[in-house]
């Protein structure tokens, strides 16, 4: 009974590994590296909203929500990609809210 279930194991892994968008190629790899950026904003939700960019985090949420959709008409269906920028878009939109949210209940005096 073993060996059935340990060739159906190496056969899934083998599928995985040679997959169009498996671990040989680069559609695998960038996604993987772009984590990256997803790290680097969470990691600025500590960050005080005034020190935050505008202009970064719209083409942080543009660039991730449009290469979400890009991600599901290539070929071949890259969902990892997908899914990467799906976080990307949603760090940059999640730190404009910030930066909303602190210009419009900023302290008096304050120059942002």
């Amino acid at each position: 009974m073993a060996a059935p279930a340990a060739a159906q194991t190496t056969s899934k892994f083998q599928a995985f590994v040679n997959h169009p968008a498996g671990p040989k190629t680069i559609f695998f790899w960038a996604p993987m590296a772009k984590w990256a950026l997803v790290a680097a904003g969470v990691k600025d939700l500590s960050r005080p909203a005034d020190k935050l960019s505008v202009s970064q985090n719209v083409a942080l949420a543009a660039t991730g929500f449009i290469w979400v959709r890009y991600s599901f008409v290539i070929t071949p269906v890259n969902y990892s990609l997908a899914a990467v920028n799906f976080f990307v878009g949603s760090t940059g939109l999640a730190q404009l809210y910030r930066i909303w949210d602190f210009n419009k209940n900023k302290p008096a005096g304050i120059k942002a």
